[in-house]
């Protein structure tokens, strides 16, 4: 790029935000963050940071839109749940604007979006799965709209179904794979890692693992579904070799640094690929590469 660009991560005061605050700084360009709270990692991390009102708020988009003018925002960078479907949908009006936001199509985000709309899918293209169903007939219980693991418990007692799924309990190692795609929706890097530690649905400890059985589902997945950017896939594998997809996340991960660290910083190539057409060349995934995460403190002054 001639100009380092501006580039807004969402969701910058959640705990697994400041990687890609640092990945975008590093990558040569200028981190801003969002949040709907002020005090945030993101007032240090970030070179500026917006707040934003919350995402139920009536006006929020025409903040937003005001918000992103007023700060020349480039780039956007799509991560927080209850927007995404909403950054899709505007995903072209944002562009003639002269603002990229880095997000799939929209049917695509309403497909992954939603937990029984993607078991259809996953059983409709022969992608194993567990059994799932909007009645109460499975131990796991589910909301069908959500992230990470809020609402997600086991139980068999009688359960209001009304907006959750329930799910047969896949049985193995779980996997989450971090996964580059370009402009046109080939995949660049699938990246699994062994989840070894996840805390409030996150991961804080993990491993890359070289799993050819994964890639080639994916690869497979893309083949019928158009992503673009950075996406999360979770599975489980069992000691036979068998595999089971539990959901897709259509959105940059709190885990993908570790990503990140097996291959290279994904900004630069991936805002290079989308803005100036420049093909993405990988580099080799390094496996047995782990990450290990722990809190850490900002001090900030006053002046």
């Amino acid at each position: 790029m001639e100009r380092p660009l501006k580039i807004m991560t969402e969701a910058s005061g959640s705990l697994a935000s400041a990687y890609m605050l640092k990945a975008v700084r590093e990558a040569g360009h200028i981190p801003v963050g969002s949040d709907i709270m002020p005090w945030t990692p993101a007032l240090a991390l970030a070179d500026e940071q917006i707040v934003f009102p919350r995402a139920d708020d009536p006006g929020v988009w025409d903040v937003i839109e005001s918000e992103l003018k007023a700060h020349k925002i480039d780039v956007v960078l799509p991560s927080f749940y209850h927007s995404l479907l909403e950054w899709a949908e505007r995903r072209d009006y944002f562009a003639e604007r002269g603002v990229t936001v880095i997000v799939s199509s929209p049917q695509t985000m309403k497909i992954f979006l939603d937990k029984w709309l993607t078991y259809e899918f996953f059983r409709e293209h022969g992608i194993p799965c567990p059994a799932t169903s909007l009645k109460q007939e499975y131990p796991l219980i589910k909301p069908r709209l959500g992230s990470g693991a809020k609402g997600i418990y086991q139980t068999d007692q009688p359960t209001e179904m009304s907006g959750n799924i329930s799910q047969a309990i896949a049985q193995g190692t779980e996997y989450t794979v971090d996964c580059l795609f370009d402009r046109f929706g080939q995949p660049i890097y699938i990246v699994p890692r062994r989840r070894a530690l996840v805390r409030d649905g996150k991961s804080t400890q993990g491993e890359t693992v070289e799993m050819p059985v994964i890639a080639e589902y994916i690869r497979h997945i893309a083949r019928i579904t158009p992503f673009v950017g950075m996406i999360n896939f979770q599975c489980f594998v069992d000691d036979d070799g068998r595999i089971q997809f539990i959901e897709c996340n259509p959105r940059l991960a709190g885990g993908m640094a570790l990503g990140f660290a097996a291959t290279e910083n994904w900004i630069g190539p991936l805002i290079n690929n989308l803005m100036t057409g420049q093909p993405i060349v990988p580099k080799p995934v390094r496996y047995g590469v782990r990450m290990i995460r722990y809190y850490a403190e900002l001090f900030i002054y006053p002046d």
